[in-house]
């Protein structure tokens, strides 16, 4: 979240943000609006707290009929407050959820657009594959080849699930073994945290409450299926004070995610749009005059997966009307699938700035001397499995009807290179 010292002092700066990302400015207007009651009310505490501390002062001299009248009229001072500080506490809680909904400032060197007609294509990778006959798209070639059952997914789940079978699921956990181990001779710490997170988690990351809709919520004990992996990564250092020689902190992780696609069933045929997918996570804690070219450095971390697995790509720089709530910055890469001739982004590598260590309170101390500051988190898919599924089964399909399993996968499926 963004400080409210930053909010208020640079307000108009805040509203042209809110313009530019396409979000309504009622949130901006509510919040100077409590804010203001806010500081009018502190003020008006402040005086009468020195006023009582003068007359306190004047008592033990005062004659018994003036000193009565002093204390009569300090009582009526106290209650007044006490009356103050509990609509102090109301208001700050009311900013403070204000403050929840107002998104992340982008960089100055995001484009300002209104949607994904205006992001900036930053580098495209690899030749689209020329076929000497009619490619398929992914849904035919995983009932031809009976490696994906959307049937089955669909009666124990409901529509937006599916089920890998066979060299399908084999394929499935080659990439994520693949992609573990490749992360981590990048240098990244391996961790397997739990699928649920607590509410604080999701406002950590920025979550809750703009996304609340469109995540699985467990009512009875108030968790949360993770919508990304970045979500419990992240929150790993919830509440903790760093060392300044413990940055940049790197980690990795596979999970299954979930999310509910509220408003979206329009698109949810095939794997590409799915209520449960798998991913790969890369999340990174680091110092803060550094973080866009530790950005930078994601962005290559994340591509390699895709580079390895030769497939033609496409770097995006998102605009501001189509970054997330909480990024500063993103980049997306997407991947080509030509039996559906679409371009499916599988990774968003984003910098948060100290938007999220804000909320969840996490901090390093520059010099063991100095006040602790908050650590600026980045992090990026690397990557979102079905839509690179896709776009392997796509680009590698043959005029047998088999698929040609990458290289680099095959070693993780004891030498296979053809599923068939």
């Amino acid at each position: 979240m963004l400080s409210i010292d930053l909010i208020r002092e640079n307000s108009e700066s805040i509203r042209t943000m809110l313009v530019n990302r396409n979000y309504p400015e009622d949130a901006l207007d509510s919040f100077l609006k409590v804010d203001l009651a806010w500081r009018t009310l502190v003020e008006e505490g402040n005086q009468l707290r020195r006023h009582r501390n003068q007359v306190a002062d004047q008592i033990p001299k005062l004659k018994d009929a003036e000193k009565k009248e002093r204390i009569k009229e300090m009582k009526v001072v106290a209650n007044r407050i006490a009356e103050i500080d509990a609509r102090l506490a109301e208001l700050d809680l009311e900013r403070s959820e204000i403050v929840l909904v107002i998104p992340n400032i982008p960089h100055e060197t995001v484009p300002i657009g209104t949607g994904s007609d205006d992001n900036v294509l930053v580098r495209q990778m690899g030749e689209e594959r020329q076929f000497d006959f009619k490619p398929k798209d992914h849904i035919q070639i995983g009932e031809d080849l009976d490696i994906i059952d959307f049937k089955r997914g669909a009666k124990i789940a409901g529509s937006g699930f599916y089920v890998l079978k066979g060299d399908g699921a084999r394929l499935e956990r080659a990439l994520i073994n693949f992609m573990l181990d490749l992360h981590g001779h990048q240098g990244y710490t391996e961790v397997f945290p739990p699928v649920v997170v607590n509410r604080g988690a999701v406002i950590g990351t920025g979550q809750y409450p703009k996304m609340k809709d469109d995540m699985y919520w467990c009512e009875r004990d108030d968790l949360w299926l993770n919508p990304t992996a970045e979500v419990p990564v992240t929150n790993l250092l919830q509440d903790e004070i760093l060392e300044r020689d413990q940055l940049p902190i790197s980690f990795t992780a596979y999970l299954p995610s979930f999310r509910r696609e509220a408003g979206r069933s329009a698109e949810m045929r095939g794997i590409i749009r799915v209520h449960e997918f798998n991913k790969v996570e890369l999340v990174k804690f680091v110092h803060p005059y550094n973080s866009y070219a530790e950005l930078e450095h994601l962005l290559v971390d994340a591509e390699d997966v895709i580079r390895c697995l030769g497939l033609p790509y496409r770097i995006l720089l998102l605009c501001t009307g189509d970054m997330g709530f909480a990024s500063a910055k993103t980049y997306d890469i997407e991947v080509f699938a030509p039996g559906s001739n679409q371009w499916l982004e599988c990774s968003s590598c984003s910098c948060f700035t100290d938007f999220q260590a804000r909320r969840a309170r996490i901090k390093f101390r520059p010099e063991p001397h100095l006040k602790s500051e908050f650590v600026h988190t980045l992090n990026g898919s690397g990557v979102a499995l079905p839509r690179t599924m896709v776009s392997i089964l796509e680009n590698n399909q043959n005029s047998d009807g088999t698929v040609t399993i990458p290289e680099i996968i095959r070693p993780y499926m004891q030498g296979q290179e053809l599923i068939e």
